[in-house]
């Protein structure tokens, strides 16, 4: 764990030069009509890596929570609204941000430290911005190991912050 978050902090460092378009998306905590209270807002940069996601988030429960993008651009009832995760060609499959031939919105877990910030950007490198615009970004209560197990684990299916990822 130690190696992969130097080398993501390695990679983000390149990332600060090469980014080209951004769009800030505001989160909320869902509630039935999908307009809970702000809890800040996740910035999403395309650059030539992919999509970097940095999250200027407070008030979350600390933790590793997983984050995706949901396939419609709604929050209401509770987000149900926006539908599982992005998968455009169907694939039906749950392998995470790195490897192919699954969900295109499965990303890097969101970590929230024990303050209740998320702060650390992760990158989504299989994503550019006119992909997930008019989707729908998501905040799950519980982790996120991209295994099918994952999904059947009550915590993970648990939403609990919204935002609908606007046009640029």
């Amino acid at each position: 764990m130690r190696n992969l978050f130097i080398f993501s902090l390695t990679i983000l460092a390149m990332f600060f030069a090469t980014a080209c378009l951004a769009i800030s998306i505001p989160m909320r905590w869902v509630n039935a009509n999908g307009h809970g209270k702000l809890i800040g807002r996740v910035k999403a940069e395309d650059t030539i890596y992919g999509v970097l996601f940095t999250p200027h988030l407070y008030g979350l429960p600390p933790g590793v929570h997983g984050f995706h993008v949901h396939a419609f651009p709604s929050c209401a009832n509770y987000a149900k609204a926006a539908g599982s995760h992005l998968d455009p060609v169907g694939t039906g499959v749950h392998r995470g941000p790195y490897r192919g031939n699954g969900h295109l919105g499965d990303l890097p877990v969101l970590i929230v430290d024990r303050n209740g910030r998320a702060t650390l950007p992760v990158l989504a490198p299989r994503l550019k911005l006119a992909s997930i615009t008019g989707h729908s970004l998501m905040i799950h209560a519980g982790g996120d190991d991209y295994s099918e197990d994952a999904l059947k684990h009550p915590g993970s299916k648990v939403r609990i912050a919204c935002g609908v990822i606007p046009y640029f």
